[in-house]
């Protein structure tokens, strides 16, 4: 079967992106035209919404801001319920070069892994993040190191492309709604899937983000260590329950 010929799906969650979605969109179908698109409206209060189904993507709205994690899952579920095969993510806001997406497409076509994560740092890549950020990557990185034995360069990218199988496994109750990073590849681990990380390119973000400022990311890696955490204490129980959902 040829790629062309595979179920594939680019989700996009979106929050008041309408100066950047009509951009996005049309590098996604310049890279990936094989693809059906859907954007997750998350309760924008702008023109996200219209400006997306002008470019003719599917567009499933939240009646008010639920945040990052749940607009994922709303977009999961949606891949899942019309059985796509290969199901790509991509941020609304510009960050993320879409011309890797067709990268990310073609390794998991050829089942070279489960999940492929687009890393900003992978190889000497030059990428700026912002200060508190970067402790918290630091931190995450090494937690997945310790744990899974797997080295990630960039364990809060949400550049990432996975099969059928992760899907099922993201449309459960394991996964986090609320700041899906290090806990999820953690979770991956446990329930034994193929996690490979490639480089991309990525540009800083323009406005603010769930990490802008001082606080939010100093709340974000106490949650995210909280979580990761949980995920630990659980790791038998997602082994488990990968059996159930990958029969």
């Amino acid at each position: 079967m040829t790629l062309a010929h595979r179920k594939q799906i680019v989700i996009i969650p979106a929050f008041n992106e309408e100066r950047k979605i009509a951009m996005v969109l049309r590098g996604v179908k310049q890279s990936v035209p094989w693809a059906d698109i859907v954007v997750v409206n998350d309760g924008s209060r702008d023109q996200t919404a219209k400006i997306a189904g002008e470019e003719g993507a599917i567009v499933i709205s939240h009646p008010f801001n639920m945040g990052y994690g749940v607009a994922l899952q709303t977009g999961y579920k949606y891949a899942s319920r019309k059985d796509y095969k290969v199901v790509l993510q991509i941020d609304a806001d510009g960050q993320h070069d879409s011309d890797y997406l067709k990268v990310i497409s073609k390794i998991i076509e050829d089942g070279e892994a489960d999940v492929v994560l687009g890393s900003r740092f992978h190889e000497g890549s030059h990428y700026e993040a912002p200060f508190f950020r970067r402790i918290g990557m630091f931190l995450f990185n090494k937690i997945v190191l310790i744990i899974s034995g797997q080295k990630i360069t960039d364990s809060t990218s949400g550049y990432q492309g996975f099969n059928e199988k992760v899907l099922r496994f993201y449309t459960s109750d394991l996964y986090p709604w609320d700041y899906p990073d290090a806990d999820v590849l953690l979770m991956l681990h446990y329930a034994r899937f193929r996690l490979k990380e490639i480089s991309v390119k990525m540009y800083p973000s323009e406005g603010k983000s769930m990490h802008s400022g001082i606080l939010k990311p100093i709340y974000y890696v106490f949650k995210m260590t909280l979580s990761i955490l949980v995920t630990i204490l659980r790791g038998r129980k997602i082994s488990r329950h990968f059996s159930m959902v990958t029969d």
